[in-house]
């Protein structure tokens, strides 16, 4: 079960490098009339079930969850949350990699922390951790920290700029 389940964790990056570098491809293959971030969304959704399941395939549900996962759980899903509220559907699913103009957003939790979804979701992770091995923590957040790496190196020339 073991390697099934990394493939499980994994699953989702492949996808999310196809879409940030060939961007075009994926609204060619959505077809005219339908929106790319919303097709993504559906199909981030499928593969983040996959990486659910994968993780419960490997917990262990023994002990009541330690002091510290309530709080990081909640901010962890809170920044999750904020960050779809600011940047809705398109700004959170590349779509402005796929020709759409997304506003430049300056609220909390941008400006304070860097990369708010994928920190919110580490958190998250790292809460669970009593429950899941380690291992499996640690490949999904270096499956975040890589897309981090990757999509820091977008120009700035490119992105939209801050309301004023």
């Amino acid at each position: 079960m073991g390697i099934v389940a990394a493939i499980g964790v994994l699953s989702p990056f492949p996808f999310y490098i196809w879409l940030w570098y060939w961007p075009q491809s994926w609204v060619n293959l959505c077809g005219k009339g339908r929106n790319p971030s919303k097709v993504m969304a559906y199909v981030a959704h499928v593969l983040k079930l996959i990486q659910f399941s994968s993780l419960y395939s490997v917990s262990s549900f023994h002990s009541p969850p330690p002091l510290y996962f309530w709080p990081l759980f909640a901010f962890g899903q809170f920044l999750n949350f904020r960050v779809f509220q600011l940047l809705g559907e398109a700004g959170t699913y590349y779509g402005g990699r796929f020709g759409k103009t997304i506003p430049w957003v300056t609220e909390f939790p941008f400006g304070v922390i860097k990369d708010p979804q994928y920190v919110g979701s580490i958190m998250s992770l790292l809460a669970c951790h009593s429950w899941v091995p380690f291992h499996y923590i640690l490949m999904w957040s270096l499956g975040y920290v890589f897309m981090m790496h990757m999509e820091s190196k977008e120009d700035p020339s490119t992105r939209a700029k801050p309301l004023n």
